[in-house]
C-alpha cells in the first residue's frame, strides 16, 4: 500500500535532477506521500522548502567540491549532516530511497530503518569506477578502498536496489551479492514533453552550413576535451561548421581556455546552462550531436543522459565505443574506437556530408526513446521495486 516515501539526493537539486523528479511524480501519481531532501541550486531551486505538484522538497545549502578528494570529503560531510537534520524533522517514513553519489546515504537509511522504514538504493553511479575515472593518477589507493567499502555497506543495508541499466544491475548481483528479485532496472529516460522540435534557426549556425552540438555536464570524465581536440582535427579538413557546447561543470573555464589554445575560438561557442526553450532551439537546428565521453571504467558501463536526449530530438550522434552507449543508441549513433579523436572527427565529417543518413539515424533514435526506452516502462519497474521493498 502507498505510504510515505523519502527520496535523498546529493549531487543535484530537484526538480533540476530530471530522473529524481520523474521518480517523484510517478510515486505521487501512485498515491505515495513524497518528500525529497536535496541541495539548493546555485541559480535555480533556491527555496529551502517548496511543494511542487504535490511533491514536498526540502533543500539545504551546499558548496560544491573543488580540488581533489579532500574537497569531496568536505562536501559530502556537510551534505550528510544536513540530510540527517532534515530527515529527523520530516519524521517517520515507510520507504527511504537514497540516490548516490555519494555512497554515504545508507547512514541516514540505517537510522530510518530502525524506525521501520524500508531502504531502496537507487544507484545512479558506480562510485568505485567514478573514483578511478576522476582520479586516475591515484590508482586503487586508500580512498579507493574506502569507496569500495562504502558501496558494500550500502548494498548490505538495502532491501532493494534500483539500477539504471543492466551493467549496474550486474554489479549489484556480483559484488553486492543482492538477490536477483531484489534488483530492478529503472532506466533514465528523457521527458518527451521537454524535447519537442521547433523550426530550425539557421542564424544559430553563425553563417556556416552545419551546426554541431554538445549537451551536458563538463567535468573531468565527460570528454569535452576529446571533442575539442577532435574538432581541431576536423578544422584542418573543413571549416563549414559551427559548434555549440551547452552546459556547465567543474572544467567549464578550462574547456573554454582549451578551445582558444586549439585555435577554435571563432568556430566554437560555450553557452553555459540555458533555459529549455533555448536548448531545444539549438538541438532542433543541430545537424550532428556529440557524445565524446572517453572510455574509462565508469563511462563504459553508464547510460549517458545526453545520448537519450539527442535521440528524443531525432539527432544523429557521434560517440566513442562504449558498452552502454551501444545499448542506448543502437544504430542512432556511429562509434569511433575508444578515445580515437581522429576517427571521431572523421565520422563527424562523414555525417555532415550525408543528410539522408542523418535523417535515418534520427528517426531510429526517436523510435527508441518513444518505444523500448520510454519512461513508461521505467515507471512499471520503479513501482515494482517499491512493491518488493514493502513486501520484504
Amino acid at each position: 500500500m502507498p505510504g510515505r516515501a523519502l527520496i535523498l539526493v546529493e549531487n543535484l537539486s530537484v526538480p533540476f535532477d530530471r530522473r529524481v523528479w520523474q521518480e517523484s511524480q510517478t510515486l505521487r501519481d501512485a498515491g505515495w506521500d513524497v518528500h525529497v531532501i536535496c541541495p539548493q541550486g546555485t541559480k535555480r531551486d533556491r527555496e529551502s522548502y517548496v511543494e511542487l505538484n504535490g511533491v514536498k522538497i526540502h533543500r539545504y545549502p551546499l558548496t560544491a567540491a573543488t580540488g581533489g578528494p579532500r574537497g569531496y570529503v568536505k562536501e559530502y560531510g556537510s551534505a550528510l549532516w544536513h540530510t540527517l537534520r532534515l530527515a529527523r524533522r520530516i519524521g517517520p517514513v515507510d520507504v527511504v530511497h537514497a540516490c548516490n553519489p555519494p555512497d554515504l546515504l545508507f547512514l541516514v537509511a540505517r537510522m530510518l530503518r530502525r524506525r521501520g522504514a524500508k531502504f531502496i538504493f537507487d544507484q545512479h553511479d558506480l562510485c568505485p569506477e567514478l573514483y578511478l575515472s576522476r582520479f586516475a593518477s591515484r590508482g586503487k589507493d586508500f580512498l579507493y578502498r574506502m569507496v569500495c567499502r562504502l558501496e558494500r555497506a550500502t548494498y548490505r543495508t538495502a532491501d532493494v536496489v534500483i539500477s539504471t541499466n543492466e551493467s549496474y544491475r550486474s554489479a549489484a548481483l556480483t559484488r553486492g551479492n543482492m538477490a536477483p528479485d531484489k534488483v530492478f532496472v529503472v532506466r533514465s529516460a528523457p521527458v518527451i514533453e521537454r524535447f519537442r522540435q521547433v523550426p530550425a534557426e539557421p542564424e544559430l549556425k553563425k553563417g556556416k552550413p552545419h551546426l554541431l552540438c554538445y549537451l551536458g555536464v563538463m567535468g573531468p570524465q565527460d570528454g569535452v576535451d576529446y571533442a575539442l581536440r577532435s574538432l581541431a582535427l576536423l578544422r584542418a579538413e573543413r571549416e563549414d561548421w559551427h559548434a555549440v557546447f551547452v552546459g556547465a561543470g567543474d572544467t567549464f573555464d578550462e574547456m573554454v581556455a582549451l578551445s582558444r589554445s586549439l585555435g577554435l575560438a571563432d568556430l566554437v561557442e560555450f553557452t553555459g546552462r540555458i533555459p529549455d526553450e533555448d536548448l531545444v532551439r539549438y538541438l532542433s537546428t543541430a545537424d550532428v550531436c556529440l557524445s565524446p565521453d572517453p572510455h574509462n571504467p565508469l563511462n563504459d558501463v553508464s547510460t549517458m543522459n545526453k545520448v537519450m536526449e539527442y535521440m528524443a530530438m531525432s539527432r544523429p550522434i557521434v560517440s566513442f565505443e562504449l558498452r552502454e552507449a551501444r545499448v542506448s543508441a543502437g544504430e542512432a549513433a556511429v562509434y569511433a574506437p575508444a578515445n580515437d579523436e581522429a576517427e571521431f572527427a572523421r565520422l563527424t565529417s562523414r555525417l555532415l556530408d550525408d543528410p539522408s543518413e542523418r535523417e535515418r539515424m534520427g528517426k531510429l533514435g526517436k523510435e527508441r526513446v518513444e518505444g523500448s526506452l520510454a519512461w513508461s516502462n521505467s515507471q512499471k519497474a520503479l513501482l515494482a521495486a517499491y512493491e518488493a521493498a514493502m513486501a520484504g
